[in-house]
Formats: structure tokens, sequence, C-alpha cells
């Protein structure tokens, strides 16, 4: 039985990095309002942003041997018999975590997807289940394990921990490439491709940056690297989860579209202007910070995918249709908007 039982729980969400790093400003919140502390079950890949949080004790990082359909099970029993006596609180409500939940030996609660409000949206389009799903962000949704009366997203913003030290190499790194604080991050990339800005709109935003003498820098992973002029500013493939949180920190804005550094940029509290084209706010996976910018276009075939998986026929034109001189706009007139 685990000796910190009645005030330490147990968080499993295995993926993808956003919706990790949304649980930490709801582990703030319960740490918070309940003194709680927590173990975080996820995947090994996912796990830096949860490093040195005051309120994490552990991390149990699972890797694809972990994970396959008897492994699982046998890892499901070790991890109900370590633990056992603590509650499990499932972010992730799977297949996997309910195999979890068979086996816990303890208390196991379960946040609300919303999945059924969600499938009925994309089929009707509906208006109050929008302003349903968009007043309910994951954040949100994810306390639904515990609170009976939700609190609000903005109490629930998420929290990466830097050290001192990380802060003071991303300035370091800064200085040596001639980069100055306020700078605009750009992020280009994008797992699934119809969730990517033309290239060509991220060329043509650089260019305008250069233009006004702001100056910039590229960060993310991709094997086809944007070509966006001055080597030195771009970042792309060289850092890790935390260095660019780090760098992030730094920015004036993140340009992004909707991925992972969107949440990164967030968990440091630098604003995020993020064009969304066949995912959409209305999922709940985005930002909610107060000067967060969520760019999208009333059309009658978005959403078309929750995670962007999608096949377009009409050309991206949901991204297409979001131009760099709207991006420049935000950027110079922030307040504006």
């Amino acid at each position: 039985m685990h000796p910190l039982k009645d005030n330490h729980k147990i968080i499993f969400r295995l993926s993808a990095l956003g919706d990790l790093i949304l649980t930490t400003g709801v582990i703030d919140f319960w740490a918070k309002k309940y003194g709680w502390t927590f173990s975080v079950i996820t995947k090994q890949q996912y796990a830096a942003p949860l490093e040195k949080n005051p309120h994490i004790t552990e991390i149990i990082k699972l890797d694809k041997n972990d994970l396959g359909d008897s492994a699982w099970i046998s890892k499901a029993g070790e991890l109900a018999l370590k633990y056992e006596g603590c509650e499990l609180i499932d972010l992730h409500s799977t297949l996997r975590s309910r195999i979890l939940a068979m086996r816990w030996r303890g208390t196991v609660s379960r946040y609300k997807k919303f999945s059924l409000e969600r499938r009925l949206f994309k089929l009707t389009r509906s208006s109050k289940l929008e302003k349903v799903l968009e007043d309910k962000p994951v954040t949100v949704r994810y306390t639904s394990a515990i609170e009976k009366k939700l609190p609000e997203a903005k109490k629930l913003l998420p929290h990466i921990y830097l050290t001192k030290s990380e802060k003071c190499n991303a300035l370091s790194m800064m200085k040596r490439e001639n980069l100055n604080k306020n700078f605009i991050a750009l992020h280009p990339y994008a797992t699934h491709p119809d969730k990517a800005w033309p290239r060509e709109y991220w060329i043509e935003l650089i260019r305008q940056l250069d233009e006004k003498g702001i100056q910039w820098a590229v960060v993310g992973k991709d094997e086809n690297i944007l070509n966006a002029g001055k080597s030195e500013w771009n970042f792309t493939n060289r850092l890790s989860l935390r260095q660019t949180s780090a760098l992030l920190q730094e920015a004036k804005f993140l340009v992004t579209g909707d991925s992972g550094p969107m949440h990164l940029a967030a968990g440091v509290g630098t604003p995020v202007i993020a064009m969304f084209g066949p995912t959409s706010k209305v999922w709940g996976f985005y930002p909610a910070g107060k000067y967060d910018r969520i760019l999208e276009l009333d059309l009658n075939c978005r959403p078309c995918s929750l995670h962007g998986k999608s096949n377009c026929n009409k050309n991206r034109e949901c991204l297409k249709n979001i131009h760099p001189e709207k991006i420049m706009n935000i950027l110079l007139n922030p307040n504006t908007y």
C-alpha cells in the first residue's frame, strides 16, 4: 500500500504532448485546493513538460514495450499493486485506462470527455452545442473527474516549471545568436499535413517581419526544415522540449498552427496566435490565456477532424484564407484584437 495514499493521487494521461501539458494547470489547481501530490502515468516521449513540477513526486514513463496488449495487462497489475489504496484519476478514458481501472485496488475517478456532444456537433453544427463545448475546454473537462462545480478555464492555465539554469541557458543561446528578447517565435510544422499553414505564407510572414525590423525564431521538429533565411534563428531540430519551452518564454508571441508547441508556449506564459483549420476551438484543445488568439474561419465543412487527420477536398481553404497580413496586424496591434 502506498504510504501517501490519502493525499497522493495517480493521474493517467498517456498522450499527446498538448493534452499532457493541459493537465498541469489542473494539477496546480488540485494541489492548491486540496494539498494533493501526484504521480503521473504517461508515455516517455511526452514526460519532459512535467519535470520539475513541485506537485509531481513521480513520473511513470511508459514505452511501447509496456503498452502492447498482453504487456499492458501485466503492467497495469504492477501499477495497481504498487499504488494500492491511492485514487486513480483517469484523464484519458481509453481502453488502456479502463483496463488499468479494472485492475486498480482503490477509487477510480474519470473525467467527462463530452464525446457524444462532439459527435453530435460535427453532425448538426448546433450553435447551442458549440457554446457548450467552447465554454468547457479540455482543462475544465479534466476537472469533472473530481469537481461537481467546474472551475473557470482561467484558473486552470497550464504551467511548465523551468529551472534557473534552463532560463539562463536560453538567454545565453539567444545572446550567441544575436537574438533579443521579445522576438516572435514561429512554429511552421504539423504532425498532420492538413493542419499546416502553407509554407509560402510562413516565408512571406518572415519577409514582413524582416521588413519591420522584428526579430523571429523558428522552433519545432520536422524532416523538411523551413528555409527561413537567417539560419542562426532557425532552431528546427536543435532543441529539446524543455529547451524549446525556455526559449519560448522569452518570446513576445508564438505563431503556430494547432500543435504541441502551442501548449508549450501557453505553459510558460507566452501569448499564442494559433491558426485552426481542420480542427477547431470547439474541440476544447486550445490555449485559454487572456492574450491568446485563435484564428479560424466559419466554413460549413469545418471542423472536419478531431486531430487533423483529414483528406481535404477543398484545397485547405480554411488555412489558405488566413493570410500573413492578418498575423502581422495582430503582432503590430495586439490590443485591438
